[in-house]
């Protein structure tokens, strides 16, 4: 039940991506960040100084900075550690019983940590939208896309798109600020994103586009 120690794998680059059936673009005036559960005890699983953490990391510090610079609004997901049983769910029966309570493993990277008025959302389930304010956030800031950074690409980051999409938010994914256990994994994420729920792109094209 525990998280697998990831070997390490390329990032997709452009040509690889899969084309999306939505025809959404993202705009600078209607989207939100969103940084996923880049906590230290998500991140230990992979080797930090290769790919696809390494890239991914600095791909998301990218957008980061060009959202802060822009006025677009930045979130992020964070699960609390010690958690409850009874609150953890069925959770706990596939991954057991997660994170322990303190900085080692609770903390954002400091590569990427919130600034001031940045919203860190207590992570429940998969999707960030659940048992969260996220699209009250959101609606009342005027924003109805939504950019999906951090980890793991086939879990929280493809529940938390198809989510958004069944509440008629535009849904990306940032192919390459997001990582996963495998590139199978990664690429059969952005595969079904792209044919169902959202809009996968390369960091390079969301700065070019926002």
């Amino acid at each position: 039940m525990a998280l697998p120690r990831i070997t390490p794998y390329a990032l997709p680059t452009a040509s690889e991506l899969p084309p999306a059936r939505g025809p959404w673009q993202p705009q600078r005036d209607r989207v939100a960040l969103l940084v996923h559960d880049m906590q230290r005890y998500f991140l230990a699983a992979f080797d930090g100084e290769q790919a696809p953490l390494q890239p991914a990391v600095a791909n998301i510090a990218r957008l980061l900075a060009h959202c802060r610079v822009h006025g677009i609004p930045v979130f992020y997901t964070a699960q609390h550690g010690n958690q409850d049983r009874r609150d953890r769910g069925l959770q706990a029966d596939l991954w057991g019983p997660g994170m322990q309570r303190g900085q080692a493993h609770e903390a954002i990277i400091d590569a990427l940590a919130p600034q001031e008025g940045e919203h860190v959302l207590v992570k429940h389930r998969y999707s960030a939208f659940q048992r969260s304010n996220l699209e009250t956030l959101m609606r009342v800031r005027g924003r109805d896309q939504l950019l999906v950074t951090g980890v793991y690409a086939h879990i929280g980051c493809t529940a938390t798109v198809a989510e958004a999409f069944q509440r008629d938010i535009e849904a990306f994914i940032a192919a390459d600020a997001v990582a996963d256990f495998s590139r199978a994994d990664h690429d059969q994420a952005l595969y079904w994103i792209a044919r169902t729920c959202g809009v996968p792109m390369t960091t390079d094209r969301l700065l070019e586009l926002l």
